[in-house]
């Protein structure tokens, strides 16, 4: 008989989170499961999801939202507890950090015998208000309590997770955030003509980024990374690709600062991939990640990468020998990383050779998705029931 496994994700927005739990419901053993997914609507992957529709059921819960709402937040606890009781499923897997507290509550008031939450990240970080990272930090180890097992997608978070109290580290299961492996890097007919395509008609160093435009990419710092590298160098090119509420504002500062001609905030591509072949190096200013997957696009791609040492950031990057990594803030050692890549070509071939060598079959997407069966398998042979336990 198949087993029930109900996914849960807060909103199906452009993200590692969103991609991978598509991605593993549409590939997870169909002889041995029966995948569902819930989630709040108004997503930029709810077509992927609604393709999804002819194998799989898929229900939009309405009032499951990204913002804190507590009348909402309650009703979606209420509906979902309902569905999954409806359900009856197996196993209950959430991933995103609203769905992730809300699903698993609403599992153990259903009744759910095994609850498993993935931390891609957290909902939580060092520079929230004390009193509001304390009181995220309190659900989480309420919701880790009522959870059969925990994955997590790097080593460094981890480390965090243990450090407030949400686990011992023993208990913790590390399965990478993965990406398509096969394919990269994507082969280009002529790299000109994939540049001229964005329009960039000059020949420069081309610094690529890609994720969304919101507080924790923190793409502020991309532009001011960017204006510190142009003033000593101009052959350099910029290239945001990725969207959000902030793009206007940023697209209005690079004006105003005079790097039009060196700066472009380009919006969600489908050849993504395709553009990291023609860049040179990549560049991120995230101010905490779960595990980066564009990073490991990149890396996979052969580029040396520039980051904030920052959660699984430090899983990836061997600073001095795959990339460069600098405390987080220091933007002034971002761009002197970024112009001594610029001016040196033989290091940045170099750094990119072993960035490549480095992203192995732990961070391959049906990798992923087998680890994960095989994890259920485990889970369900052993009938590990939903119980409170004790903090480390």
């Amino acid at each position: 008989m198949k087993a029930k496994i109900v996914h849960i994700v807060t909103r199906l927005d452009f993200g590692g989170a969103q991609q991978n739990t598509l991605y593993t419901i549409a590939h997870l053993d169909r002889k041995r499961f029966e995948p569902i997914l819930f989630t709040g609507p108004g997503g930029y992957l709810d077509p992927q999801a609604k393709e999804l529709q002819a194998t799989t059921k898929v229900c939009f819960v309405t009032d499951l939202v990204r913002e804190i709402s507590p009348l909402q937040d309650l009703t979606a606890l209420l509906e979902l507890t309902r569905l999954l009781r409806e359900e009856k499923p197996a196993v209950v897997h959430t991933h995103s950090s609203k769905a992730g507290i809300l699903g698993r509550f609403a599992a153990f008031l259903a009744g759910v015998p095994l609850i498993l939450h993935t931390y891609h990240g957290f909902g939580f970080h060092d520079r929230q208000h004390r009193i509001v990272k304390s009181l995220y930090v309190l659900l989480e180890r309420l919701a880790s309590r009522i959870s059969s097992r925990l994955i997590f997608v790097s080593q460094a978070n981890i480390d965090y997770a243990a450090q407030h109290k949400l686990l011992d580290p023993k208990d913790a299961v590390l399965i990478r955030s993965g990406v398509r492996l096969e394919g990269l890097p994507a082969p280009l007919r002529d790299v000109k003509e994939k540049r001229a395509s964005v329009g960039i008609r000059r020949d420069p160093v081309l610094i690529i980024s890609v994720g969304n435009l919101k507080a924790q990419k923190n793409p502020d710092a991309f532009l001011e990374v960017a204006e510190h590298v142009v003033e000593k160098n101009k052959r350099v090119f910029f290239l945001f690709v990725g969207d959000g509420p902030a793009k206007l504002k940023l697209q209005s500062r690079t004006i105003l600062k005079g790097l039009s001609r060196h700066v472009q905030f380009l919006g969600w591509r489908d050849d993504v991939r395709e553009l990291l072949a023609a860049s040179d190096i990549f560049l991120m200013t995230s101010l905490w990640e779960g595990l980066p997957r564009a990073l490991v696009e990149a890396m996979k791609t052969g580029l040396p990468s520039v980051c904030y040492a920052v959660d699984g950031v430090k899983d990836l990057i061997r600073d001095g020998l795959n990339g460069y990594s600098c405390q987080a803030g220091d933007v002034i050692g971002l761009a002197d990383r970024i112009t001594q890549l610029v001016e040196n070509r033989t290091l940045r071939q170099e750094l990119g050779k072993t960035a490549r060598d480095d992203i192995g079959e732990e961070f391959d997407i049906d990798f992923m998705v087998r680890q994960q069966e095989s994890l259920l398998d485990e889970m369900l042979a052993s009938k590990t029931p939903t119980t409170a336990r004790p903090n480390p």
